[in-house]
């Protein structure tokens, strides 16, 4: 795919209905037998629903599907006087990808809890394809490379190898609509992810390095610093092919982050709603909107996380997270604790009745709060 693509799929991406967040707004003040405001921010999110879904009340989300792009990081192997970027062991990814086989993850437990299906990707972990045959062969069939550069001195990945992960994740969301997923949330699980969200977020904010790294893993104090001059060195990679978001994503991410940036853009494409887990999954949504300004429009922000970089992408994004429960276990599991929320708000909006529905008096004075 080359730039002109990206430039067309910047025109694919269409606004929501506003006409359908402005008939919710309306239901919650003036019809259903509520107070005003007796939902708060719920009642926003109800309100984007519909927009998304172009009607009003909204339907329910029945097939919310969560995907996880896993890839290791060559950044994980940088060691200075002893630390790393991260608490994981370089090339671990491919053990944490077994173990969200079996269905024994976080985020598999929290998806059977709140009626939620998980899909595994392998876009790029470092690992010989046997240690993977346990798993359906679904899983390993996009596999674009094993592992990346170290970013701090060296390219992540290939700009054909980057150009090959977006299409797939532009695949793996029309594969999951068409299946029909009624929401979508990508996730990042690999060593070190949190390291290349921070450049890119910092890439793409202007912010400087120390302003953007997070302990990610639980990194120490030595091992923060560590962390802080890789990013800055990444950066100095990173600024020059800014304007080039192909480029970018080879420079400084690497094919997972491609993957989920084409997903989430591709998902915007098909009117579908996303919700944003962590800094990973944000920092492809801001990727996202640069080649597609409107992207941030299909997207619900689930929770922040402890990452500085993500409240920075936020801010840009103009998404305001719905959770603040410093959750950093990452992988989609702040996506699927918010995913009840984002079902009450809909269920509420749709099934309270009005005053006369329910034989109330209505209030002789309805004011806003």
């Amino acid at each position: 795919m080359e730039t002109t693509d990206l430039q067309k799929l910047s025109e694919d991406v269409r606004r929501p209905t506003d006409a359908m967040r402005t008939a919710a707004a309306d239901r919650w003040s003036a019809e259903l037998a509520l107070p005003p405001r007796s939902f708060g921010s719920l009642e926003k999110v109800a309100g984007w629903l519909c927009a998304v879904q172009g009607q009003c009340p909204p339907r329910p989300i029945e097939r919310a599907r969560l995907v996880l792009f896993a890839g290791d990081h060559g950044i994980a192997a940088l060691e200075t006087r002893g630390r790393r970027v991260t608490a994981q062991p370089p090339g671990s990814t491919a053990a944490t990808l077994r173990m969200y086989g079996r269905g024994e993850g976080p985020a598999n437990v929290l998806a059977r809890a709140y009626d939620a299906t998980v899909r595994l990707i392998d876009v790029s972990v470092d690992c010989d394809p046997e240690e993977l045959a346990e798993l359906p062969a679904e899983v390993t069939a996009g596999r674009i490379r094993r592992g990346t550069g170290r970013i701090d001195r060296e390219e992540a990945c290939t700009r054909a190898e980057a150009e090959a992960a977006f299409a797939l994740g532009r695949e793996l969301a029309d594969a999951e609509v068409d299946a029909g997923a009624d929401l979508l949330m990508p996730g990042l699980i690999g060593a070190g992810h949190t390291t290349p969200a921070a450049v890119l977020v910092a890439a793409l904010t202007g912010a400087d390095a120390a302003s953007v790294t997070g302990r990610g893993s639980g990194v120490d104090d030595a091992g923060w610093t560590v962390k802080c001059a890789a990013v800055r060195d990444a950066l100095r990679l990173a600024r020059p092919v800014l304007a080039d978001q192909y480029e970018l994503m080879a420079t400084c991410a690497g094919p997972d982050f491609a993957a989920a940036t084409g997903f989430i853009l591709q998902a915007a494409v098909r009117r579908t709603p996303v919700l944003l887990d962590g800094v990973g999954a944000t920092a492809c949504a801001l990727l996202a909107q640069r080649i597609a300004f409107r992207t941030p429009e299909w997207c619900l922000a689930a929770q922040l996380s402890p990452e500085p970089a993500q409240l920075k992408a936020l801010d840009r994004l103009s998404l305001e997270p719905l959770l603040d429960f410093k959750v950093r276990a990452g992988a989609g599991c702040g996506a699927l604790l918010a995913l009840p929320l984002v079902r009450a708000a809909v269920s509420v909006l749709a099934e309270t009745p009005s005053y006369a529905d329910a034989g109330l008096p209505e209030p002789t004075v309805r004011s806003a709060l």
